[in-house]
């Protein structure tokens, strides 16, 4: 396996190289680069071979190491190292295997690369082997293209939340959340729209602009004034809920489906 090391803090590589040899004795360190610019630099250079395995710090001394994600577009696999936590949503979707706070635990280290070489193997059994795409079969969708997993936070902590547990999604204050059946209310990093195209519309539907329901969240369902529909969902809101009106006939046709 060839692995290369993105980290601007020379001790902080070296420990990460003892480690990663620790895990294996034959992997190949490549490289260990400092900066956005000689990363861009070392990864564009024909000469180099391609590494199999990036480990890489976040923060380096120029930029912000997405920046290599973005010019370069970068489908390797990324094992993420870094002292902060505010941008793990984000790392994870730019081909992040795991995400890893410093100091890095030599067990988290190992349990990272071992997930990297079970996706790799499934890779390299079939035809035309498509890591990006197996990724994010991994992580998120079935047979139909509909999410199963959502990555979801509750300030510096991650929660890996199905999709079945999720009674709704909810805009407030201009962010969204969802609220699971047992009552847990935590950030995403979704737009309801986006989030309406990823949703089996069988369990899911967005009755208004703030709202996307699963169908086992509805407690109840009132007529009020108008022939507005009113409900109550489970866990209860803040807040009371309407359908807008013009998506009632697609709502009541979605409840006798």
């Amino acid at each position: 396996m060839n692995v290369l090391i993105i980290e601007d803090e020379s001790l902080s590589a070296s420990r990460l190289e003892s480690l990663v040899w620790k895990y294996d004795p034959k992997i190949n360190v490549m490289a260990k680069l400092s900066s956005v610019k000689e990363s861009i630099q070392w990864l564009s250079d024909a000469a180099n071979q391609r590494p199999d395995l990036i480990f890489m710090d976040l923060h380096l001394e120029d930029d912000l190491a997405f920046k290599i994600i973005e010019e370069l577009k970068l489908t390797i696999p990324i094992i993420f190292t870094t002292a902060y936590s505010e941008y793990t949503l984000k790392a994870f979707k730019a081909n992040g295997i795991d995400y890893l706070l410093k100091p890095v635990d030599k067990a988290e280290l190992t349990a990272a690369i071992d997930k990297f070489v079970t996706l790799h193997a499934k890779s390299a059994a079939t035809p035309a082997p498509d890591f990006a795409a197996l990724m994010a079969m991994y992580q998120s969708g079935n047979e139909e293209g509909y999410k199963e997993r959502f990555l979801a936070s509750a300030g510096p902590k991650l929660f890996s939340i199905r999709t079945s547990e999720i009674a709704y999604f909810t805009i407030e204050q201009k962010a969204t959340f969802l609220r699971t059946f047992d009552g847990q209310h935590l950030a995403m990093d979704y737009s309801l729209d986006k989030l309406a195209q990823m949703l089996d519309p069988k369990e899911f539907f967005r009755i208004n602009r703030s709202l996307i329901i699963a169908l086992n969240s509805i407690r109840s369902i009132y007529t009020v004034s108008a022939g507005r529909l009113k409900l109550e969902l489970t866990p209860a809101t803040a807040q009371e809920v309407f359908v807008s009106g013009d998506r009632m006939a697609d709502f009541k046709q979605w409840l006798g489906k």
